[in-house]
């Protein structure tokens, strides 16, 4: 039987995608350049299968802007549970340590505020960042440990909208390259009991909000309901990437 090749679309702009829990940021952007059948796409910075929110993806063109999205800013919301650390610094992992949680909010509140401005951050193990061009959570998959060097990340602000028990529920302003799940380690550490990740939901990057995402399956009702000669009219122009930057008009 023979088979038919999709047709590739020239379609240019960003999709403000609401990643789904389960799915790499890969997995996500090839659904959308599926459904698209795009002919070139790309997303702006990794969020772990556990993690969910605001994915921009930018499809023809906007792929040239895509870095500029990928180094700004962003905002997440983050659960974190105290008393015992991880293998993978998640709710993922094994439980390695565990710890008695005996601290006040306003403890918490004053830990937080000492991780505000530039620190120092190991990149965790479980990360997609490449040493001799493969992964790291390959190696830790392996069981081995790969030396990483400290890099510096900015902490705007920490805010903390539920306090109960062993949870906190916390907002994190930061630039990019910071790694939430080794901050949430690093308060539980400061805090004496250890801390890992239970959820987080990025909601902000480059003035895009995660209120204006659209799901992968609003996406796929969309796109069935779209003639093809409207379906750009789902995305956002390709110079909204840059808008967050300064503007000089000559």
């Amino acid at each position: 039987m023979a088979q038919f090749k999709r047709v590739k679309r020239n379609i240019n702009g960003v999709l403000l995608l609401d990643k789904p829990i389960g799915f790499s940021s890969n997995q996500a952007l090839q659904k959308v350049k599926w459904l698209f059948q795009a002919a070139k796409a790309g997303h702006t910075g990794t969020l772990d299968p556990l993690a969910t929110g605001l994915l921009p993806i930018c499809l023809g063109e906007a792929t040239k802007f895509a870095q500029y999205v990928t180094d700004a800013d962003k905002t997440y919301i983050a659960t974190v549970k105290f008393g015992a650390t991880t293998t993978t610094g998640d709710a993922e992992g094994e439980v390695i340590t565990t710890g008695y949680v005996n601290f006040t909010r306003e403890q918490l509140e004053s830990v937080c505020r000492s991780f505000l401005g530039e620190i120092s951050q190991v990149p965790p193990m479980y990360s997609a960042l490449k040493f001799e061009g493969k992964a790291l959570y390959e190696y830790a998959r392996e069981g081995v440990d790969i030396e990483r060097q400290s890099r510096q990340v900015t902490i705007a602000d920490i805010t903390i909208h539920r306090f109960e028990g062993e949870v906190a529920e916390i907002t994190v302003n930061c630039s990019k390259g910071t790694y939430i799940r080794t901050l949430a380690e690093d308060i539980g550490n400061a805090l004496g009991c250890g801390a890992h990740l239970i959820g987080l939901r990025r909601i902000e990057t480059a003035g895009y909000q995660l209120a204006d995402a659209i799901t992968l399956e609003q996406l796929e009702q969309r796109i069935k309901n779209t003639p093809v000669e409207f379906l750009q009219s789902l995305l956002l122009p390709i110079d909204s990437a840059i808008a967050y930057l300064p503007a000089v008009t000559l």
